[in-house]
C-alpha cells in the first residue's frame, strides 16, 4: 500500500463531500485531488521525478494541502521547514537532503530570498503568491500515474540535534501509513463527514491526523495560526470531531472566559500530546471537554508509542497513577526500558525508553553515525528516562539528553549555546530547560562574562531570536564571572546548573 494510491481511492469514493475547510475556502475530495493532480503536473515540469525532495515553508493553507496530495501523486519526497526557524536552519535542512524545488507562502518570501545561490542543487525557489492560483490552473488535470512503493520515501521531517545540526528522519508510504493507522487504533471510528481540526501545521505533527481522515472521508479543517476564542468557536461552530493540541494550547483553552457553558458535544477526540501536561491542566480539559481526552506519546523517530482514552487517564487503579502517565502501549507498538547497558529492566525501575513500531522511522537522512546511535537490535531509543508499572502506564520522569520542549517545540541546547558563544565578551555558555508557566518549559542561559563586561541579559536574548528564531530564545539568562561547573574530564555539569530552578517539582520535565 502506498499513500497515493489510497489516497486517490478515497477522492473518487467520497468525490462530492467536503474534504478541505480553511477559512472561507471549502473544497470537495473531487475539487481538492483536482488540485494536487494538477500541483504534481507543474512539479514535474520543474524537473522533479520520483524520489526527488522538495522542500516547503508554510502554514496551513489550501495550498498545503494541494502539496500534501500533489507531493504523493508525484513521488516526491517532502521536507517541510519549520517558519519558527532562522535562516541558517532552513539552509541545511534544504541542503543536507538535496532540494531540488522549494515551495514559499507569500508571507515568508523575504525569509528564503536569494537561498538559491547558497544551494547548488537548489533549482527553483516557487513563491505561492498571487499568480500562484493562475499557474496551478494551467496545469494539466491528467493524473501521471507515477508508480509508486511501499518502500519508496514520503517525507523527510527534521528534529533537533545535540550537536545543533537538526537530523532528517526519513519515513516511507508503509511506515507513514502505518504511523496514521496506529494513532487512530484506540480513537472512536472516523465516519464519513467527521470533521478534524488542525491547529498546527499540517507540514509537521497535525499531519499524521489529516491523512486517516482523508482515508475515512472525514473534512479537515485547517487554521494557520492558534487563538484561544477563534479556536473556541470554530470547534464549536464547524461541529468538530477530532483535534490535536499541544498542552500550552489546552491550557489557553481552558482559562479563556468563554469556554464553559459551550457546546461541545460533537468531539469524539481531543488528543493531547507532544509535551507533557499538568494535572490541574488535564483536570480543568476535562471539565470542559467532557471525557473525550486523549493523551498520546511519541518522537519524530518513533510513534506512536503510547496512548490512553479518558476512562484510562483518569481512573484511580492500584500500582498506578494515570494522571502522571503517558499512556499505555499500543496495541502494535512495544516499549521497554533498558538500563545503561541496553538490557531491559525490571517494572517500575527508572531508565531509557525505548520503543520500535511499524511507523518508525527508516534512517536519519544522510547520517549513518547518528542512525547507529539511536537505532538499536531494530529498536528507538528515545533519550527519555522512564518506566512502566505493573498495569502498564508509561510514565517519563526525565530526559537522558539536553532537550527542552517549550510549548510543544524541541529545543536542543546546543543550538543556543553555538550562537551565544560567537558574542566576543561570553567566554563559556551553559543552557538548559527551566520550568515555565505558560509553555511548560524554557531555556535558560547561563554566561560566563569577564568581570567588567558590559554585555546585557537583552543583548543575549536578542541575538539567539535573530539567529534562530523567536520561539527558541532563552526565557532567562544568567550573567556570571564564575566558571561554569565541570567534570573531572571537563563536561559542563549542566544538571547542577538546572537543579535549582527544579527544586519542589517531583519530574524534571514540565508541562502545561
Amino acid at each position: 500500500m502506498d499513500v497515493r494510491t489510497l489516497m486517490g481511492r478515497a477522492a473518487r469514493h467520497y468525490s462530492t463531500r467536503e474534504a478541505i475547510v480553511h477559512n472561507d475556502r471549502r473544497l470537495t475530495f473531487a475539487e481538492a485531488w483536482s488540485r494536487g493532480v494538477r500541483l504534481a503536473n507543474g512539479l514535474r515540469a520543474l524537473g522533479i521525478q520520483p524520489g526527488d525532495r522538495v522542500g516547503v515553508l508554510e502554514d496551513n493553507s489550501v495550498e498545503a494541502a494541494d502539496l500534501f496530495q500533489g507531493a504523493a501523486i508525484a513521488n516526491a519526497v517532502r521536507v517541510p521547514l519549520y517558519p519558527r526557524n532562522g535562516r541558517p536552519a532552513h539552509l541545511h535542512m534544504l541542503g543536507h537532503t538535496s532540494c531540488k524545488v522549494l515551495l514559499v507562502s507569500a508571507q515568508y518570501a523575504h525569509e528564503v530570498e536569494g537561498i538559491a545561490h547558497e544551494l547548488p542543487e537548489l533549482e527553483h525557489v516557487f513563491v505561492r503568491g498571487g499568480d500562484y492560483e493562475t499557474w496551478l490552473a494551467a496545469q494539466s488535470d491528467v493524473d501521471p500515474d507515477v508508480a509508486v512503493q511501499p518502500d519508496d520515501y514520503f517525507i523527510i521531517r527534521h528534529t533537533g540535534g545535540t550537536t545543533g545540526k537538526s537530523k532528517g528522519v526519513a519515513y516511507t508510504h508503509k511506515a507513514w501509513l502505518a504511523a496514521g493507522r496506529d494513532w487512530f487504533y484506540t480513537f472512536p471510528p472516523v465516519e464519513p463527514g467527521d470533521r478534524c481540526l488542525h491547529l498546527g501545521p499540517i507540514s509537521h505533527g497535525s499531519g499524521y491526523q489529516y491523512l486517516p481522515v482523508w482515508l475515512a472521508g472525514g473534512c479537515n479543517v485547517m487554521i494557520e495560526h492558534f487563538e484561544t476564542t477563534a479556536t473556541l468557536d470554530l470547534i464549536e461552530g464547524e461541529r468538530i470531531n477530532y483535534a490535536f493540541m499541544v498542552p500550552t494550547m489546552v491550557n489557553a483553552v481552558v482559562h479563556d472566559n468563554s469556554a464553559r457553558g459551550r457546546d461541545f458535544s460533537a468531539m469524539k477526540c481531543l488528543l493531547i500530546a507532544a509535551a507533557p501536561i499538568q494535572d490541574a491542566t488535564a483536570l480543568a480539559a476535562r471539565e470542559v471537554f467532557g471525557d473525550c481526552l486523549y493523551q498520546g506519546y511519541g518522537q519524530t523517530e518513533v510513534l506512536p508509542v503510547s496512548m490512553m482514552n479518558s476512562a484510562q487517564w483518569f481512573a484511580e487503579l492500584d500500582g498506578s497513577n494515570p494522571l502522571r502517565s503517558c499512556g499505555l502501549a499500543l496495541p502494535f507498538a512495544e516499549v521497554e526500558i533498558w538500563d545503561e547497558e541496553n538490557q531491559p529492566i525490571e517494572a517500575n525501575e527508572v531508565g531509557e525508553i525505548v520503543a520500535r513500531s511499524d511507523g518508525m522511522m527508516s534512517e536519519f537522512w544522510n547520517n549513518p553515525q547518528a542512525t547507529a546511535e539511536r537505532v538499536v537490535n531494530g529498536w528507538i531509543k528515545t533519550g527519555d528516562l522512564g518506566k512502566l508499572d505493573a498495569n502498564g502506564y508509561l510514565y517519563i520522569v526525565d530526559r537522558a539528553d539536553d532537550m527542552i520542549i517549550s510549548g510543544g517545540y524541541n529545543i536542543w541546547p546546543a543550538e543556543l549555546e553555538n550562537v551565544i558563544a560567537g558574542h566576543p565578551q561570553v567566554l563559556e555558555v551553559a543552557v538548559f530547560g527551566v520550568p515555565h508557566e505558560r509553555w511548560g518549559e524554557t531555556p535558560h542561559a547561563v554566561c560566563v562574562v569577564a568581570p567588567h563586561a558590559s554585555v546585557s541579559e537583552d543583548e543575549i536574548v536578542d541575538m539567539v531570536a535573530g539567529d534562530l528564531g523567536s520561539y527558541k530564545k532563552p526565557g532567562g539568562v544568567t550573567l556570571t564571572t564564575e566558571p561554569l561547573p565541570k567534570s573531572p574530564v571537563g563536561k559542563v555539569k549542566r544538571k547542577d546548573l538546572r537543579e535549582p530552578f527544579w527544586e519542589g517539582v517531583d519530574r524534571r520535565v514540565s508541562g502545561s
